[in-house]
């Protein structure tokens, strides 16, 4: 089943089961999903509904930052569900040794040597690591290899 359509079907579970938080965070990541496709007139395969699920996770890691800074522990509550809601679409997250290696076998394959080098080695490793690592994370250690 397409993750879009598991999407749709949890909808559907979600109103069925009356959980409004849950059914909440699913319309909103509905919303999204279709907001895409009307914008560039497209259907969303597997990867671009986790492109969009991505960026959501990442504006949700954001708001809780922000929330948690300005004392507002409420709100800082509602997007840590909503952040844990939206990643359970998300594959599992790669643990250090696989970042690394993964990492390793880009550098090897662009023939990478500074950081001059880096986009080409971001751009192999973007498919790779959509959904199951921080992009910001990826592009500090891709740094730090290319470093030193």
């Amino acid at each position: 089943m397409a993750l879009k359509d598991r999407i749709q079907e949890d909808v559907k579970d979600a109103m069925r089961a009356r959980d409004r938080d849950r059914l909440a965070v699913l319309r909103l990541v509905s919303a999204a999903l279709k907001q895409k496709e009307v914008d560039e007139r497209i259907e969303l395969d597997d990867a671009a509904v986790l492109s969009i699920l991505d960026k959501m996770v990442k504006q949700r890691r954001e708001s809780i930052e922000q929330y948690d800074q300005a004392g507002r522990e409420e709100l800082a509550a509602r997007e840590r569900y909503e952040l844990e809601t939206i990643q359970s679409y998300l594959p599992e997250p790669l643990d250090e040794a696989e970042l690394d290696a993964l990492i390793a076998q880009a550098i090897e394959a662009t023939g990478a040597s500074s950081m001059r080098d880096m986009g080409p080695v971001m751009n192999a490793l973007r498919e790779q690591v959509q959904g199951r690592a921080d992009m910001k994370a990826v592009s500090q250690a891709v740094k730090a290899r290319l470093n030193g």
